[in-house]
């Protein structure tokens, strides 16, 4: 069965052109026009990944994304006009995966495309070494949960993977640079921004005090690393 991909973007012409080269591919896509349909088409085909517009009618596309998060798991593609950071960053806060500003190539969509669903198949299969437990922690890599004082924690994929790559690699530093290439998957056009953001949001979900980090610490002037407890 093909994969599914739910594109939201109110330009019609756009639209087409992203289905086409999808469709080409061999993806089954359907197309949302507005944010209102766009959480309808969610909740009906449950797509493999959405890839979507922020500048929607009716829901824009932040909300759509927030929406989407408190029930579904599948990667969001934020796509974006705007360059200016804090858009970029706004759209991690809500919950996406990866973001592309327009104007972008057909070549660097699919790509980031295929490499969310990969990243999403790979959390998908059962792993030999399927508990990891740390402190008041249980990260379960084939339900792809995590659970704080038998409490279940919700995570996006990103910060999942994040935190999986971690722990399983524990006490071991990585650099905001390699964090990208390994956990992104690609050769990502970002910067290390979508890094600090993302480790952000997973301290304030799993730490007892954010500010006061015991797991996902930083190693000043080298990036990020899974302490022990």
């Amino acid at each position: 069965m093909s994969q599914k991909i739910l594109i939201v973007e109110d330009e019609k012409p756009i639209a087409d052109i992203i289905k086409f080269n999808l469709e080409k591919e061999g993806y089954s896509v359907e197309v949302a026009h507005d944010g209102e349909q766009a959480l309808h088409k969610v909740a009906q085909m449950i797509p493999d990944i959405i890839l979507l517009d922020v500048m929607i009618p009716k829901i824009d596309g932040f909300q759509v994304c927030r929406k989407v998060r408190e029930n579904f798991f599948m990667p969001i593609l934020m796509i974006t006009a705007k360059e200016e950071e804090v858009d970029k960053v706004l759209g991690l806060e809500m919950g996406a995966d990866d973001y592309i500003t327009k104007p972008f190539g057909m070549r660097e969509l699919l790509a980031r495309v295929k490499a969310n669903l990969r990243r999403t198949n790979t959390l998908l299969q059962p792993k030999s070494q399927s508990l990891i437990k740390n402190g008041q922690l249980y990260i379960d890599l084939n339900k792809y949960e995590v659970r704080k004082d038998d409490e279940v924690i919700e995570l996006t994929s990103r910060e999942f993977e994040l935190m999986k790559f971690l722990a399983i690699q524990m006490e071991q530093v990585f650099s905001r640079e390699q964090l990208l290439k390994e956990v992104w998957g690609y050769e990502y056009y970002g910067d290390v921004r979508t890094v600090d953001v993302t480790v952000r949001r997973l301290r304030e979900k799993i730490e007892d005090d954010a500010s006061y980090p015991k797991y996902i610490l930083t190693k000043r002037g080298v990036g990020y690393y899974f302490r022990r407890t």
